[in-house]
């Protein structure tokens, strides 16, 4: 990637510009520090202590090689919903049961191995490496924002972390949820004996942290109650843990409340997301439509809350 440096950036030093201007990781000015070509001022190699200049043309080699390839990039032919891409993010809408990434069982089948194949075999067999900034659970579908590189990531992550992804999801609970709009805040950790499973805690429990989750009630219809839900945290199972802590798991939740007829996994969709661009900073605002199997559930009309979801 090439910068052409301005007269605002002109004194700073290569290192300066890397951690101030571009945001940087340490991780990722050492890649660049560290690596052949790595940086280059005006076509020469350069040090990260060289002093810039106004007009000065600065190249810095951060792409993926091929030691960067790690274990979720085998490619599979497998369809996979893309609601956004360019060459710094893609946001895909993942389908009900698709792992995010290969695990135990999982080797071939998931968000990961879909998109490796669509980059590798459209990108002239360049390295993927797949760099998910959030994830979801297997059986929660929804948005996903990948990062295509290590600068996106970085940044996305930085994003993250401050709070400037928002996040918006409808879930079917069962039951009605009081009041109708609301704040569910706790604090959670991992329930002994298990890898997987979360419950609320005291805070004084060891590896407890703090949960918040904001909602609004949208529908309720034959005993259950669609919301939109937005986890202000971003704890693992925050708000399948949250909604059955009040009362109300959300349906066909096996693990925190019970399997349902009217769905064969949890109805819980990643349904909107607010971020700015990791490379322009402009803000991004994508939906992905209610899936069939969380439609058929119940006599809800998702469709007519998608403006409630972007004022949520």
């Amino acid at each position: 990637m090439k910068y052409t440096i301005s007269e605002c950036d002109a004194g700073l030093t290569i290192k300066s510009f890397l951690y101030g201007r571009l945001k940087f990781s340490t991780a990722l000015v050492k890649r660049v520090k560290y690596r052949e070509g790595g940086i280059l001022l005006n076509g020469e190699s350069a040090t990260v202590r060289r002093i810039l200049s106004k007009g000065d043309v600065l190249e810095l080699l951060w792409e993926d090689a091929e030691e960067d390839e790690n274990e979720y990039t085998a490619p599979f032919d497998i369809p996979i919903d893309v609601i956004y891409e360019d060459e710094f993010v893609t946001v895909v809408n993942k389908p009900p049961m698709m792992p995010s990434h290969p695990s135990l069982g999982h080797k071939d089948d998931t968000v990961a191995n879909a998109l490796a194949y669509k980059y590798k075999n459209g990108n002239k067999n360049a390295p993927f490496v797949f760099r998910p900034v959030n994830r979801l659970d297997r059986d929660t579908s929804g948005i996903m924002i990948v990062a295509r590189n290590k600068i996106s990531a970085c940044r996305l992550c930085a994003f993250q972390k401050s709070g400037l992804i928002h996040k918006s999801y409808i879930a079917v609970l069962c039951g009605i949820v009081a009041p109708e709009r609301g704040e569910i805040s706790s604090f959670m950790a991992r329930e002994e004996g298990s890898i997987i499973k979360r419950r609320v805690c005291d805070s004084s429990l060891e590896g407890a942290k703090f949960a918040l989750t904001r909602y609004k009630t949208l529908s309720s219809s034959c005993g259950l109650t669609a919301v939109a839900a937005s986890p202000v945290t971003g704890r693992t199972h925050q708000l399948r843990v949250h909604f059955a802590s009040v009362g109300c798991p959300i349906l066909g939740d096996g693990m925190y409340g019970e399997p349902s007829e009217l769905i064969s996994r949890q109805a819980l969709h990643a349904a909107f997301i607010e971020f700015p661009h990791p490379e322009s900073g402009e803000t991004l605002r994508l939906s992905a439509a209610v899936p069939r199997d969380i439609r058929e559930c119940c006599d809800i009309d998702f469709d007519s809350f998608y403006e409630e979801l972007l004022r949520f």
